[in-house]
């Protein structure tokens, strides 16, 4: 007999698990359908392991530039086993909150084994059939491989393999200069390896502003990172051990190890999609509207897989927009203010507009406004007087969008992104009080800036000197 459920949820990362616990929470009788491991590439090859190796990194590099801070400095004894020790138990810490005990606990069914739609409001789970009311696909994604001449011969690693080195590469070559391969540049440079990053565009984070790409850049070529900008690599040859990466042009890069970091595509392969009528892209990312349903009558998907923001706030996200209206066609949206953080040294953090889509929609009406974080109190007192936030609003103040590109701007965003939200306009944030010194007044001083601005102007001057002046000649005549 087919077990039936309410709502079936195909993948155990975050958007699965957020939106098996949130149905189980109202009362859905909920089936979580997991192959592999709960708590998805974030728990396991993302997030949480990528954070803490550079936790460990910052650490080495504050011994080594201790004398920033009139402290004594020295290289510090880097066993990169045991960091790599520690990053695991960073995650399997984490991976207790995940649990499949969690989950019974909570009223969610967890079934092992791989999903395939047969029909209508069926699935099969290997062997098990399984009928539902409504499904949501939250199956992620994994990292791109590209198609280059002597791959398979050579010493690469992925964002999914990269944990299970025990030996720090001596000479580490990164393909790509995105966020992932930014990250990962900056920690191994900072625990001792040679690092050239390779990247196919003309900067560094091609999707964010070009002062915050200028910024990194500086940053990781002062801490010894080699950086190829409108380079690719052509082919990698190996032999007796020794592997080289050989750009297009002829440049020849040594490497004991080459990351893979040039994107990822979505899972949905095999899940019997076609049989349903799922509409996928020629990626495979599964095709939502605003409200993430799919083609198929109550099929939702959330997450990775619809090849939308790849992240793990938005999976959460989706799973909180998803379930409401999978359960009770609630009509629910999902956001288009969303947030995103880089968390190199400085931490790049962005939600909305760069300036240039700003003016390219608005022209010179659009209004952005900027500080220098070497003006900011907090940071020079920390001894992190470098980057910048800009803010950038319409030409009636709103704010459509925000770059901070400084130590802790993803925690300084938060507030930006909140006000962009609810529609508030940028003079919000400075009439706000807000605690004194923090390294988050960044974006705050920007917007006292531009209201400083505003009534600076030739017109309001004027005004003002005659309103002053009348009021002395009034206080004049009083005294008489």
């Amino acid at each position: 007999m087919e077990a039936s459920y309410d709502l079936v949820v195909i993948g155990g990362g975050t958007g699965g698990l957020v939106a098996a616990l949130i149905a189980a929470g109202i009362g859905a009788r909920v089936a979580l359908v997991e192959r592999d491991r709960l708590g998805g590439d974030c728990l396991w090859t993302g997030c949480v392991p990528s954070k803490s190796l550079l936790a460990a990194a910052e650490l080495a590099h504050l011994i080594r530039h201790a004398d920033g801070l009139g402290l004594t400095p020295s290289e510090p004894a880097i066993d990169f086993s045991r960091v790599m020790e520690r990053v695991r138990r960073a995650v399997t810490t984490i991976e207790a909150h995940e649990s499949a005990e969690r989950l019974q606990r909570d009223g969610v069914s967890l079934i092992r084994g791989h999903a395939r739609f047969t029909g209508r409001g069926r699935l099969v789970v290997d062997a098990r059939p399984l009928r539902f009311r409504a499904a949501i696909i939250a199956t992620g994604s994994r990292p791109v491989v590209p198609s280059v001449p002597g791959l398979t011969d050579a010493p690469t690693l992925t964002t999914d393999t990269v944990w299970q080195l025990e030996r720090l590469p001596e000479r580490l070559v990164i393909l790509g200069g995105g966020p992932i391969g930014c990250e990962f540049a900056q920690a191994f440079v900072r625990l001792g390896a040679a690092v050239t990053v390779v990247e196919l565009s003309q900067r560094l984070l091609p999707r964010e502003e070009p002062a915050a790409s200028r910024l990194l850049a500086d940053r990781l070529t002062a801490e010894g990172v080699q950086i190829r900008l409108d380079a690719q690599a052509e082919r990698f040859e190996s032999a007796s051990g020794h592997s080289e990466v050989v750009l297009a042009g002829g440049e020849r890069l040594p490497a004991d190890a080459i990351l893979l970091a040039v994107g990822r595509v979505p899972r949905s392969t095999g899940l019997g999609l076609e049989t349903v009528g799922v509409a996928t892209d020629p990626r495979g990312a599964v095709l939502v509207d605003e409200h993430l349903r799919t083609s198929a009558r109550g099929i939702y998907a959330v997450g990775d897989v619809t090849g939308l923001l790849q992240f793990t706030h938005v999976a959460a996200h989706h799973a909180r927009v998803a379930v409401p209206n999978a359960l009770f066609h609630a009509g629910s949206r999902r956001s288009e203010t969303i947030p995103w953080v880089t968390f190199t040294d400085p931490e790049v953090a962005r939600v909305g507009l760069t300036e240039a889509e700003a003016r390219e929609r608005w022209g010179d009406r659009a209004r952005v406004a900027g500080y220098e974080y070497a003006e900011l109190d907090r940071a020079i007192t920390s001894g992190q007087a470098y980057g910048f936030a800009k803010l950038i609003a319409d030409p009636r103040g709103r704010l459509v969008g925000a770059t901070i590109a400084a130590p802790a701007a993803g925690e300084a965003l938060g507030e930006v992104a909140a006000l962009i939200a609810r529609g508030g306009r940028m003079h919000d944030l400075s009439r706000a009080v807000h605690a004194y010194p923090t390294l988050a007044e960044g974006p705050v001083r920007a917007a006292d800036d531009d209201l400083a601005a505003r009534y600076s102007t030739p017109g309001l001057r004027r005004l003002a000197s005659l309103v002053f002046g009348g009021q002395r000649l009034w206080s004049r005549l009083r005294g008489r």
